[in-house]
């Protein structure tokens, strides 16, 4: 038994091995398309080395300026009451590109910002309770696609006519063993007259 279990192993290594130099040596990797183009030397890198040297920060290479507030958050979804106070309420609200979040009227959005008042299809943010800095507006709803039903043409072909569903046998009462008296349906009691 363990001549033919070493044998076994051995013959498996052999084939593993002829397997592995066999797709070694004879399978080719894929080459490059004709299209493309070595990278060598040839493209320096292109920039400015100025600040690297030692010299002054230009303008191309300055920090890009704060975007504008107003671009900074995108209002998603509001739950207004249906009174006109706008005290009360919940905007779905995404700030800087962020996964948007629920901010309820009163809460702060970002450093000294409050969502101040929530209507039907707006969210006012500002300082405190001062004049709102930014409106918000959800985009308008997309219109409801409308089309002509055709005219004339090929009639409608009529339906096939239905047909009858087959009788459900009723089931049999089975008899009661030798012995036992059979069973009684319960009794209905009688509907009680109406007095008026």
């Amino acid at each position: 038994m363990l001549a033919r279990l070493s044998a076994f192993v051995i013959w498996a290594l052999v084939a593993a091995s002829v397997v592995f130099w066999g797709l070694r040596l004879l399978v080719r990797a894929p080459s490059a398309p004709a299209y493309a183009v070595p990278v060598g030397d040839a493209t320096a890198v292109r920039g400015d080395l100025s600040r690297l040297l030692g010299g002054a920060l230009t303008t191309a290479t300055a920090a890009a300026p704060a975007p504008e507030a107003s671009s900074r958050f995108k209002l998603l979804g509001v739950v207004a009451p249906r009174s006109a106070s706008g005290d009360s309420g919940v905007a779905l609200i995404a700030v800087d590109g962020k996964m948007p979040k629920a901010f309820v009227v009163g809460s702060r959005l970002d450093g000294d910002l409050v969502l101040q008042s929530v209507s039907l299809r707006t969210a006012s943010i500002g300082n405190g309770a001062g004049a709102p800095a930014i409106t918000l507006e959800l985009p308008p709803p997309t219109t409801a696609a409308t089309g002509k039903l055709p005219t004339g043409g090929t009639p409608v072909p009529p339906l096939p006519p239905a047909v009858m569903p087959q009788a459900v046998p009723q089931p049999q009462p089975v008899p009661p063993p030798p012995g036992q008296q059979p069973l009684q349906p319960p009794q209905q009691p009688a509907p009680a007259a109406q007095t008026q």
